[in-house]
């Protein structure tokens, strides 16, 4: 780990609430884990807890649909370039490639990404198993920019950048880009605060366009750089507390 990366995840003998165990564990981000508790699929010492105040200790056996979870040693904070047609899944029934299978093989712990990348797009993101981090950086009220290329099969009318920048309503749903910087007839450089789902491919089909390429290149301070598809790295110090102190 670089510059002021916390190490450790939990001090010794601490109780803690059932979600962030879960968190720390690297089971699970904070939501999800609270998803898992309320369905009644998490235990503690045998006994099922279903109640998202419970605290627990770091000694008391937890398991997660009967299979034990235990608290990591270590904190990993990565960003990875996600090559085109990988999924950010943790598993897929049709056994195309997962982004998690790039992560280096020395890292035991489980992994999960801060968002997502679709199947289609490459380019920045970022892998932790720390959910409290993932939490933070990935809560859409934290609008932490996020800057994309795209490029399109055919011309990009300048009324399209210009109404993305005002905001679109598609199927109820408003859509707006907070800057838009033309790169070429066909090319955007757009950046996005709001991190809803798909949404550049979604406002690009509704204009009737059609993204041939989408790369993201920064989330906060973070900067994909040199990083070349499938490469990894860890995260700065000030990157680090740069993503946890964004506003």
């Amino acid at each position: 780990m670089n510059g002021n990366l916390p190490n450790s995840l939990e001090e010794p003998g601490k109780p803690m609430r059932l979600q962030v165990y879960l968190a720390h564990a690297g089971a699970a981000s904070r939501r999800a884990a609270e998803k898992l508790i309320s369905a009644g699929r998490v235990s503690v010492n045998g006994a099922v807890v279903s109640v998202l105040g419970a605290k627990v200790l770091p000694q008391d056996q937890v398991c997660i649909d009967g299979v034990p979870v235990h608290l990591e040693s270590r904190r990993y904070y990565l960003a990875l370039h996600k090559p085109e047609e990988y999924l950010c899944s943790m598993a897929d029934p049709q056994g195309r490639p997962l982004v998690r299978e790039l992560l280096p093989q020395e890292i035991t712990e489980r992994l999960y990404t801060v968002g997502r990348l679709d199947y289609r797009s490459s380019g920045l993101i970022l892998f932790t198993n720390d959910g409290t981090f993932a939490a933070q950086v990935g809560h859409p009220s934290r609008c932490i920019p996020k800057e994309y290329l795209v490029e399109a099969s055919g011309f990009i009318p300048q009324a399209v950048a210009e109404d993305f920048v005002r905001g679109v309503l598609i199927e109820g749903v408003r859509y707006r880009a907070e800057e838009i910087e033309r790169l070429g007839k066909k090319a955007l450089r757009i950046v996005l605060i709001e991190g809803k789902n798909r949404e550049i491919r979604r406002v690009f089909s509704h204009f009737h366009l059609h993204p041939v390429k989408l790369c993201r290149i920064r989330i906060g301070p973070v900067c994909l750089g040199d990083l070349q598809a499938g490469e990894s790295r860890p995260l700065t110090g000030s990157e680090y507390e740069g993503l946890i102190n964004s506003t």
